[in-house]
């Protein structure tokens, strides 16, 4: 049976070869990945094991595939892994299992991650058959976000039975920009004046600046937190009503699908990290913050990560529309003469601009707004 890394845990990986166990445990203590992407290698690299014992026939032809045991891999199977069986694995994952490119470029990437260490840090062998593999092209997608009007309705809209924490939780979200696990994360001594150090990916440390719409939710959250009788865990900032413990995770995400739908916005699509996706289109929209300064306050290790947040807004949209000369046209069908079209003396004149979207207020709602 296996087990999960747990934070503060030792992890154990009791189904697996000691091939994996040693780089899952290097991930973890030496790379300082995250808990989520830790597990996430250990769900792609059992699959892939599993399927190469099928695939080379060590098994019957029938079994299925989630009830195949790896413990007995050793070197020798890993050292023969070749380039032609890693392809295999993914055209079975494709047209057996239906994942999405998506999925099967994570797989690659968790594969491509154990040979490196094989082959770079232990120096188990020589070829890395994994290295010249392309990654399964993803289909892009157009990033979905909330609307300014609807990040308002939002947070008035709070109505919970401790609707002063779950304020606060939506309105760190859209200001700050964090991620799930950075905000259940944390702690009072995490605050210092009017910035937030955030523990990101890989344990990396970064400092947010508090808006004053996040110090106002602070100030009306803090003294109701401190008046629970049952407080278990008084370091962490936003804990339980009924338990007194620290919120995890699915619990946030509960709380936000309640509140979306007490706003209206259930079956959109929303969940935190469109709150996270939210809060930095709206900082790039606003003009005051550059590639490199939401990269930062993102915490993304890559800047071409930040630049999916940098989609063109609406507004750009239908000002590049507009701008086109053949959308001043006044024409009608079998126009003729150059007086009726509406190209006249006036036409290289330009238009009145086209209202722009303001900056997102959030940060600086005035009390008619923090109602709730």
């Amino acid at each position: 049976m296996s087990t999960y890394i747990v934070s503060g845990k030792k992890a154990v990986y009791d189904d697996c070869p000691p091939i994996l166990q040693e780089f899952l445990s290097y991930s973890q203590a030496v790379r300082g990945l995250s808990v989520r992407t830790v597990n996430a290698n250990y769900i792609d690299l059992h699959c892939f094991f599993r399927f190469l014992k099928w695939h080379r026939g060590l098994v019957p032809n029938d079994t299925k595939l989630e009830d195949i045991e790896i413990q007995d891999i050793d070197l020798d199977f890993v050292r023969k892994i070749n380039q032609e069986e890693i392809y295999e694995f993914i055209y079975y994952l494709n047209q057996d299992r239906f994942n999405s490119p998506s999925t099967r470029a994570r797989k690659l990437s968790s594969i491509k991650a154990f040979f490196k260490y094989c082959v770079n840090k232990k120096n188990y062998f020589e070829g890395n058959p994994s290295i010249n593999i392309d990654s399964p092209t993803r289909k892009k997608t157009l990033p979905r976000y909330l609307s300014l009007e609807e990040c308002i309705e939002l947070l008035r809209s709070v109505q919970t039975d401790f609707s002063e924490r779950d304020f606060c939780i939506l309105t760190f979200f859209l200001n700050c920009g964090m991620r799930l696990s950075e905000l259940v994360g944390i702690n009072l001594a995490d605050f210092k004046e009017d910035t937030l150090r955030i523990v990101g990916k890989g344990n990396k440390e970064r400092t947010v600046y508090l808006t004053a719409a996040c110090k106002q939710a602070l100030q009306q959250y803090l003294p109701v937190r401190a008046s629970l009788q049952n407080l278990k865990d008084d370091q962490a900032l936003f804990v339980s009503k009924r338990t007194g413990k620290r919120l995890t995770g699915r619990r946030v995400e509960q709380i936000v699908e309640a509140c979306l739908r007490q706003a209206g916005l259930a079956g959109k699509g929303y969940s935190p990290h469109k709150l996270r996706h939210t809060a930095a289109t709206m900082m790039y929209r606003s003009g005051e913050a550059d590639m490199l300064a939401l990269q930062e306050i993102l915490g993304h290790a890559n800047v071409a990560t930040t630049q999916i947040y940098t989609h063109i807004s609406r507004s750009q949209l239908q000002e590049a529309v507009a701008a086109s000369p053949l959308a001043k046209l006044n024409m009608g069908p079998g126009t003729k003469h150059r007086k009726n079209s509406g190209l006249d003396a006036k036409e290289n004149q330009p238009e009145e601009n086209l209202s722009k979207e303001p900056a997102f207020p959030i940060a600086g709602l005035d009390d008619s707004d923090s109602k709730r």
